[in-house]
Order: C-alpha cells, then sequence, then structure tokens
C-alpha cells in the first residue's frame, strides 16, 4: 500500500487523518512544520503528501514549489480557508488538489485515490515514451517490438521491424547497405547487398504505399536515410 505524508501542525488534525488512512491500510507518516515536511517529501520515500498551507517554518505554497524543482509527487493542499487565491497559488504551484477544512474523511480519501490512479498512470506514460522511437504519425513501442502508424498497428517481419528501429534509430543519418547489414542481419556480408533493397521495399509497401506518406528516403550511391522535413 501507498505511504502518505501528512504536513499539517495542527496535531489532532494530523492524528484524525493519521488513523483513517493507516485504517485504510495506507502507511503514514507526520510532519508539523513546513522545513521538515520537505525534507521528509525529498527524501522518506512518500508516494502523495496532504500538505497544510499555513505551517510554521515554510509555507505549504513555498514547499509545494519547492517539492516541484524536484519531484512529481502527487500533493494535496489543506487549507482552513475558502479563498479562492490560496487555492489558486497551490494550483499553480503545481499541486495535484486542493480541499478545504473541515472536509469529510471519505471524500479526502477518495481524492487521495484519484490522485494516486492518475500518477501511477502519468508514471507508466512517461516510462512508455521513454522506450518509443517516433517519426510523424510512424511509432515504433520498443518494449513491446510493436510499429504503429497512428492508431494502426503494421504487421512487419522480424527484420522489417529491426531495419525499421535501425534507421529511426539512426534518423537524418544516411545509413549504408553494409551498415544495415552488419547492424540488422548481424554478420560481416560480402557480396549482393540486393537483401537490404528487397526489404526497404517491404516497408515501402507497408507503410508509404498503404498510408499515401514518404517515409524512408533513397541517398544515392549512399544508401537509405530517414529524414525530418525541414
Amino acid at each position: 500500500m501507498a505511504k502518505i505524508l501528512i504536513v499539517e501542525d495542527e496535531v489532532k488534525i494530523a492524528r484524525f487523518v493519521e488513523l483513517e488512512l493507516k485504517y485504510e491500510g495506507y502507511e503514514v507518516e507526520i510532519a508539523n512544520d513546513g522545513r521538515t515536511g520537505l525534507d521528509m517529501a525529498l527524501h522518506s520515500g512518500a508516494d502523495l503528501i496532504l500538505l497544510d498551507i499555513m505551517l510554521p517554518g515554510l509555507s505549504g505554497i513555498e514547499v509545494c514549489r519547492r517539492l516541484r524543482l524536484e519531484s512529481e509527487i502527487p500533493i494535496i493542499m489543506l487549507t482552513a480557508k475558502d479563498d479562492v487565491t490560496d487555492k489558486v497559488a497551490g494550483l499553480d504551484m503545481g499541486a495535484d488538489d486542493y480541499m478545504t477544512k473541515p472536509f469529510a474523511i471519505e471524500e479526502l480519501l477518495a481524492r487521495i485515490r484519484v490522485a494516486l490512479n492518475r500518477h501511477t498512470k502519468r508514471v507508466a506514460e512517461s516510462e512508455e515514451k521513454k522506450d518509443e522511437l517516433s517519426f510523424g504519425k510512424l511509432c515504433l513501442l520498443l518494449g513491446r517490438h510493436a510499429a504503429y502508424f497512428g492508431e494502426d498497428e503494421l504487421s512487419l517481419t522480424k527484420k522489417e521491424y529491426e531495419l525499421l528501429e535501425y534507421l529511426l534509430k539512426n534518423k537524418n543519418i544516411a545509413v549504408t547497405r553494409e551498415q544495415l547489414l552488419n547492424n540488422v542481419w548481424g554478420y560481416e556480408y560480402f557480396g549482393d547487398t540486393n537483401v537490404v533493397d528487397v526489404y526497404i521495399r517491404y516497408l515501402r509497401q507497408k507503410i508509404d504505399d498503404r498510408f499515401g506518406v514518404h517515409v524512408i528516403s533513397t541517398v544515392r550511391g549512399v544508401g537509405y536515410i530517414i529524414k525530418d522535413e525541414k
């Protein structure tokens, strides 16, 4: 279960929320001032922060601002004021949500679940993007070994996929047939390099001809390139 850090100087409120969260199965830590809260937020491994705005030492707004310089941890701001200025300031500093005290614990729990789920999805999407190569609507999902043009999945053979992957990894660089053979087919190739041309033709049939786009260009006397349009 997730770990939640409560940064709240009102001891009774912090204790009440702690008990409710622990009852729900969360691991809980508490800080009663802004500076301690900031330090714990950066080093305790918390998955979400309940952050009061009015704190001694360092305001919740400032804690939020400094956290956002280093972390994307979900932050739900807590304020005793039903003040639009406080809410806007918190959201502008990067808070994910806010609640005005007094609040119903059921609503707080619901907002915590939403914030944690949203963060988990955001992290997953971010990791997936690190594991992809793209060129316009063409996208390779490396982890899944899948290729898409827009919403359409391309039916590529293993060698077609590896050839397209190598060209995309070397985007804007003209690569020779020999380089393609050595890096895609995986051996020193001597003799006819026609196999590269054959597979380039296969790729063009599945991408260029099908979708009416121009992805792989021929560089005369050199080889092939996937080049960004100027």
